[in-house]
């Protein structure tokens, strides 16, 4: 794991495959005010994360933040069951097999309100996403609103389809099938990511490809052009 800024961790996965490409994996760790663990998206888990993972605090919230990232949850289930699952809609009616506390697309005041603001961004009827920003560490986390990839695990063709769907770096956003589904409900999103820009953000955590440390903001408007 590394330590990406005050009270946040990150850890990186193997990648899986997802539409002929090699797609990283990325999980945020957030050690909340009262030591609790917040785990956004969990990777594969192995002894030694889970040792990592211990020695930091008591894991007491999952967060499964949209329809895809949800490979890994059982096992984390089964390593923590005390801990709460939470994830939007669309997981939830995917993974019947798991018991949700709750969907984030609910209005709820959520055991983390203290330390991490919470946004589900819609509009579109292929994805819903739950995203958030940790105010002591100016980060904003997403998973797949925006993917941008290094390119340096991909072959000249997979570059290729990459940056044509517009998830190559240093220029990533959303891909461009997404993009396209949200054509009737660009003004409800536009509201969600009003949301995200009045945070203002120094650091943006994406679940593919690679972190923005500094000026995140000013990236976030570009990564949106397409909405804006």
């Amino acid at each position: 794991m590394e330590r990406l800024a005050d009270e946040i961790w990150i850890a990186d996965g193997a990648p899986v495959p997802f539409l002929g490409l090699p797609f990283s994996t990325r999980m945020t760790v957030v050690r909340l005010s009262n030591g609790e663990l917040w785990v956004h998206s969990p990777i594969k888990i192995s002894e030694s994360l889970k040792a990592q993972i211990d020695d930091l605090g008591c894991v007491r919230y999952l967060i499964a933040p949209n329809h895809l990232h949800h490979l890994f949850l059982s096992e984390w289930i089964a390593a923590y069951p005390e801990a709460q699952v939470f994830g939007t809609d669309g997981v939830i009616k995917k993974r019947n097999d798991i018991r949700f506390h709750a969907s984030l697309n609910s209005d709820q005041d959520w055991g983390w309100n203290a330390d991490i603001e919470s946004e589900v961004f819609t509009g579109s009827p292929l994805m819903e996403e739950g995203v958030f920003y940790h105010p002591r560490s100016g980060t904003l986390i997403v998973t797949d609103l925006v993917e941008n990839f290094s390119g340096h695990e991909f072959s000249y063709w997979q570059r290729w389809v990459a940056k044509a769907v517009g998830i190559l770096a240093p220029n990533g956003k959303t891909p461009l099938d997404w993009r396209l589904s949200f054509a009737f409900g660009r003004k409800e999103a536009r509201q969600h990511l009003d949301r995200m820009l009045s945070w203002q953000p120094d650091i943006l955590v994406m679940s593919h490809g690679e972190i923005i440390k500094e000026n995140a903001a000013q990236f976030l408007m570009k990564s949106f052009n397409w909405l804006l």
